[in-house]
């Protein structure tokens, strides 16, 4: 009878030392282990139903789009076109407003609805170095259990590189891109989110300087740090050196959603703290510029893209990157 006991035992003890084994933990350059475990406890009880294999990959998506996160210390700043010489060098920007009254200046974007300058106040924030990786918006639809968007191109071995991980996700809606930020906060605790508008140019700027490009020197170097006019499809992102804040790709290869609606009539009445974008509307706001333009002329800080937050399918050159709406560091 004691040796019938003893198998059952025993196969309840393997059984429960299999479904104890812990979730290997990904080191973090900013969270303590104990956060790491947290996020980890919360995949798992979250995502109960997908492999090991894909919640391991899950939070190791979340920790290391933490550590991605740069902290940006908030900040006055002037918004919006402050204007540019009527002839100019992209390749060679002066310091602006390069010994001239800023009256005779010029339009950097005419026709934008961003001539109208105002004082913004913002509060510090987190911003990603980074967009969005095309591997990582992938597993977030699958966590949804959406396949992957053009399934059928994706196999085919001519446009392996079309679809490079490492490159900028594509979107098909705003929601979408709001709606990955929102997951990593869901699973993160932290308020994730995407940045407002005035958070993007505030950080493109370098915390609200008057640059005209973001790039690592506010001119254009082109292959050095943006894309040549004739490259014609996206790139791998951070392929070019970054900002002086440590941000990558603000210039060039893929725009980014904001949280913004958009309205061109919205500058003159926007609140000097913090401004959030209308209340209402009908498209959203983009910020940057992608693959598709002639940099010279689109690539700059301040220009605003008012768009339909809804496409007809997934597009490269329409991306997004996330923030974490929290004045305290990481």
């Amino acid at each position: 009878m004691q040796a019938r006991l003893l198998l059952p035992v025993s196969f309840f003890a393997v059984l429960t030392g299999c479904e104890a084994q812990p979730q290997p933990l990904p080191e973090s350059e900013k969270l303590s282990t104990d956060k790491v475990k947290a996020i980890a406890e919360r995949v798992e009880t979250n995502s109960p139903d997908l492999s090991r294999d894909l919640r391991e990959q899950i939070l190791a998506t979340v920790v290391r789009s933490l550590d991605d996160m740069v902290f940006i210390e908030g900040g006055e700043f002037e918004m919006g076109d402050f204007g540019t010489l009527c002839e100019y060098d992209p390749a060679n920007m002066g310091t602006w407003p390069y010994g001239q009254d800023p009256e005779r200046l010029c339009p950097i974007t005419p026709e934008r609805h961003d001539d109208y300058l105002h004082q913004v106040r913002l509060s510090s924030y987190h911003l990603s170095r980074y967009q969005t990786r095309l591997e990582d918006f992938d597993l977030f639809r699958t966590t949804l259990g959406l396949e992957l968007f053009d399934a059928e191109l994706r196999k085919r071995e001519d446009l392996q590189e079309l679809f490079h991980p490492d490159k900028p996700a594509w979107t098909k809606n705003w929601k979408e891109a709001k709606d990955y930020c929102l997951w990593l906060g869901e699973l993160s605790r932290y308020p994730v989110d995407l940045p407002s508008e005035a958070q993007w140019e505030y950080a493109a700027r370098n915390r609200g300087q008057y640059v005209q490009y973001p790039t690592d020197n506010g001119s254009l170097g082109y292959g050095r740090n943006i894309a040549a006019d004739e490259v014609t499809d996206e790139l791998p992102i951070a392929h070019f050196t970054p900002t002086p804040l440590g941000l990558y790709d603000m210039a060039g290869n893929a725009t980014d959603w904001v949280n913004d609606w958009y309205s061109e009539n919205y500058y003159p009445v926007s609140p000097v703290e913090n401004p959030k974008g209308p209340a209402t509307g009908t498209q959203r706001v983009r910020r940057g510029s992608n693959y598709q333009e002639s940099m010279w002329m689109s690539a700059n800080t301040v220009r605003r893209w008012n768009d339909e937050p809804e496409k007809s399918r997934h597009l490269p050159g329409t991306s997004f990157r996330c923030s974490i709406q929290s004045d305290t560091p990481l």
